[in-house]
């Protein structure tokens, strides 16, 4: 299994007091992030964008799996 990355919007603070937390694989995180920051927070799309999300991403706690 991969390792889990986060994002919480609370980590940085914003006008617009964002309370978003994002939680997966890295990729899944580091797409919806950068969504998030240019529809919700006015940033642009470009490179510098995603490397700087990506170098926010933090290690997720891993949850044990409930069996069914």
């Amino acid at each position: 299994m991969s390792d889990r990355k986060s994002i919480d919007c609370r980590d940085y603070p914003s006008e617009s007091g964002c309370t978003l937390r994002l939680e997966g694989s890295e990729d899944e995180v580091l797409d919806a992030a950068v969504n998030h920051a240019i529809t919700r927070h006015g940033h642009t799309d470009n490179p510098e964008l995603r490397e700087q999300i990506r170098g926010l991403l933090k290690g997720a706690e891993q949850e044990p799996l409930l069996e069914p």
